[in-house]
């Protein structure tokens, strides 16, 4: 039996338990691997739970522990699971993890300890909760030449701008529903500022490029001035609002983005709804291929953090992950990408025209104010004109799907 440790009973880590242990013989079956937790590392007791007799409170007795083969990192944050992993890889056991903001600021480097003691560092839970996206990028997807990414890669942040359109509510209202239904954090900002879809975004970048993208270099708005009059203007222009975020990648030059954007009824993005995530990859020979599913949730996550532990098995002893050079990617200034943008204003609609040029005026029944929709520009010369329009109550982007935008 090959033995694992999890790291954190919460959610994620519960579930993986779980997983492992419900589907032990399916997936001895199809896998060709015995696999058992030995260990679950928590800081807390848990009594009346199966669970107790494998809880530990010391890292160190899963460490020097030679039966422990992987190690399952599911505590979230930086600290202590950076520690962890480097010391579980150093000492030759390999890791996975549902960890995004540990992979996005530290993942070059545990790939590289990982390599260099025999070991694997894998994440595929990382990006798109029970999404297969990360192992596709590297094995089935890797004859192309990747060179765009889109998605809807965060399910609180869709869950909220879905009840909201659905249901004509204000932001703050969906977002304490999220928080009480367990889909959003007591402290939402990651999500809600789209912190979380950028480090994504970040992570399947520097898969699909090949070089390190610094999630930090990422242009980044989240959904927190999404109003119901913005939802009004929206539905007056079959469109519906959503989160994206995007790379592509033209020549040499890289572009990334995560913001709300007007999707089109027909585009299939704008039918991804509630928890649920939608991840586009275009390659040179394979054209569109579109990876949707449960974006969060106990059982999906677990289920992708445990197809790591099966692999994982299955190569002991041998390197084997996804992977991209140390070198840092310089991303494009994104004020040079081009697209349409809606504008909400107040005052009278000839003044539009006289900053910005011709104009599509968007009647959405509102009182005081008026819309409109751009001709394509860059970013720079949108942001330029609003400087000089004092109208101007607030802004979306347009998606074109013929477009990276």
């Amino acid at each position: 039996m090959i033995q694992t440790a999890v790291l954190g009973y919460g959610t994620v880590g519960s579930g993986v338990v779980k997983v492992i242990e419900t589907n032990h013989d399916s997936i001895e079956k199809k896998a060709g691997v015995d696999l058992g937790v030995k260990y679950v590392l928590d800081l807390r007791d848990f009594p009346g739970d199966p669970v107790q007799k494998k809880i530990v409170h010391d890292f160190d007795v899963i460490l020097s522990d030679p039966e422990i083969r992987i190690v399952v990192e599911t505590m979230g944050g930086l600290e202590p699971a950076y520690t962890f992993t480097k010391k579980a890889l150093e000492a030759g056991k390999s890791v996975c993890t549902s960890n995004k903001e540990l992979v996005a600021r530290h993942g070059t480097e545990l790939l590289q300890t990982a390599r260099e003691h025999n070991a694997s560092y894998m994440f595929e839970a990382s990006c798109g909760g029970g999404i297969p996206i990360i192992r596709p990028l590297r094995t089935c997807l890797c004859a192309d030449v990747i060179d765009e990414i889109t998605g809807i890669l965060n399910g609180t942040t869709n869950y909220i701008l879905t009840k909201m359109i659905e249901e004509g509510r204000e932001f703050s209202d969906v977002l304490r529903e999220a928080q009480q239904k367990g889909y959003a954090e007591r402290n939402p900002e990651a999500d809600v500022e789209g912190h979380d879809a950028c480090r994504k975004i970040a992570i399947l970048s520097s898969l699909a490029y090949g070089k390190r993208v610094d999630f930090t270099d990422v242009y980044t708005e989240g959904i927190t001035k999404i109003t119901p009059a913005d939802i009004q203007y929206a539905k007056a222009m079959g469109r519906t609002i959503k989160l994206l975020a995007f790379s592509k990648k033209e020549g040499e030059q890289v572009t990334a983005m995560v913001a709300p954007y007007l999707v089109d009824k027909e585009d299939p993005l704008a039918s991804v709804n509630g928890v649920f995530n939608a991840i586009f990859v275009h390659g040179n020979m394979l054209g569109d291929a579109m990876f949707y599913g449960q974006g969060a949730g106990k059982e999906a996550t677990a289920s992708a953090v445990v197809a790591d532990v099966i692999e994982e098995a299955q190569v002991l002893g041998r390197s084997v992950m996804s992977s991209w050079d140390p070198e840092k990617l310089v991303l494009t200034d994104v004020s040079g990408t081009e697209k349409q943008f809606f504008v909400r204003a107040k005052g009278e609609a000839s003044e539009a025209e006289k900053v910005f040029g011709p104009v599509k005026l968007v009647q959405a029944g509102l009182e005081g104010e008026y819309g409109f929709v751009t001709e394509r520009m860059s970013e720079g010369a949108f942001l330029k004109k609003a400087g000089e329009f004092g109208a101007m109550i607030s802004m979306l982007r347009l998606r074109d799907k013929s477009k990276a935008e």
